[in-house]
């Protein structure tokens, strides 16, 4: 910051008299010593103000987390359902169904300073990661946008699926190959939009039918059967084995779905996966009748599969101070949390453990019915 003092004009002054930091003294004699050390000594305090100001604005290669907002499911948003459905018989319901948010500064969202960094360090609610533990190095804000749109689409995709069999609505799901990874045991032999039909005859419905073939084989080739084309290609493929000692087929799969209704959920500006278990409830909640909560206020979060497990997520100390600050009593976090959960749970706020979908749906249904909830599953208290 420059600060500029413009001149002003001043009367003359007596000799001997001084007028702003110069004397002016008749003969043309040098300003005096003393002048010279305090002109120094101004000179040094501000150079050193300079210098604190620039120190605490450097940015620095960390990211800040906060708590963000939360979203009733069951609600509006901007004017809008967040969950609307069509083709289906609907319930209006009551009480809230909560999904919780982070805030996120650094990285590719802009750079902290020193003093932001230090700030967050101080304060409970927030918490201070180096840069390269959140972001992969170089990921540009355009990039990083793109990664968690796609992510949230994938997490409503995957709510929808798990909600309709949650509630044993059938509907057609099949697996298609999105890629292949680096040294693909998979490589000429399956391609990249090749649909899963079966693995030794076993038709494929979900990844776990897939992994739960290979780990039986212990490493021996399996035959899986693709539809190219509109044609049934048989396959031999020998899996690999990954460093975690799981075998593989080296292939990145999506999941394509045809719903027997349309689930249509608006939300804007929120990206990430971490919405999806609560999305699964509120569809749950929205196309069943009567009020899964019974009017209680419940929050949580966690990622969800199509066969309904939840998966841990980031920030989870910043989203159970925002649901507790939004009014929530009970939040959901997904067990692999635990260690995240632990000595950080806001007062007055319940927290239960989840695994699947169907551990989430009977907590809220017990809050609901007024029964004591002390006996839910609860992350260790050390």
């Amino acid at each position: 910051m420059t600060i500029t003092q413009g001149e002003q004009p001043a009367s003359e002054p007596a000799p001997g008299q001084t007028q702003g930091r110069r004397a002016i003294l008749g003969g043309g004699r040098p300003p005096r010593t003393k002048d010279k050390r305090s002109s120094a000594m101004l000179v040094s305090g501000l150079l050193a103000l300079g210098l604190g100001i620039t120190a605490v604005t450097l940015p620095v290669p960390y990211v800040v987390e906060s708590p963000g907002p939360i979203f009733n499911t069951l609600g509006d948003d901007h004017g809008k359902p967040v969950i609307s459905v069509t083709g289906h018989e609907s319930f209006p319901a009551k009480g809230n169904l909560d999904l919780t948010t982070v805030y996120v500064d650094g990285g590719p969202n802009g750079p902290v300073s020193v003093f932001e960094a230090f700030s967050a360090w101080l304060d409970r609610t927030k918490a201070v990661y180096p840069e390269e533990l959140i972001y992969p190095k170089g990921v540009t804000k355009e990039q990083s946008q793109q990664e968690n749109a796609v992510a949230m689409t994938t997490s409503q995709e995957n709510a929808v699926a798990s909600a309709l069999k949650e509630l044993n609505i059938p509907f057609e799901q099949k697996m298609q190959v999105a890629g292949l990874s680096d040294g693909s045991a998979s490589s000429g032999k399956l391609q990249e939009g090749d649909t899963l039909v079966a693995i030794n005859d076993r038709p494929i419905t979900a990844l776990g039918v897939v992994q739960a073939e290979l780990a039986a084989g212990n490493g021996a080739p399996v035959t899986v059967a693709v539809d190219r084309g509109g044609s049934r290609i048989p396959v031999a493929i020998t899996p690999a084995k990954a460093a975690t000692g799981r075998f593989i087929l080296g292939v990145m799969l999506q999941y394509k779905f045809t719903f027997p209704f349309e689930v249509k959920i608006s939300l804007d500006k929120v990206g990430g996966p971490s919405a999806g278990m609560m999305f699964a409830l509120g569809i749950i909640d929205t196309v069943t009748p009567g009020d899964l909560t019974g009017g209680k206020h419940v929050a949580g979060t966690g990622t969800i599969t199509p066969d309904g497990v939840v998966g841990p997520i980031g920030g989870i100390s910043q989203k159970m101070q925002g649901a507790r600050s939004g009014g929530a009593t009970l939040f959901l976090a997904p067990a692999d949390n635990c260690e995240d959960v632990t000595g950080h749970i806001p007062a007055g706020l319940q927290v239960v453990k989840v695994e699947n979908l169907g551990e989430a749906r009977k907590a809220v249904e017990l809050a609901a019915s007024g029964a004591d909830t002390s006996g839910l599953p609860a992350c260790p208290s050390n």
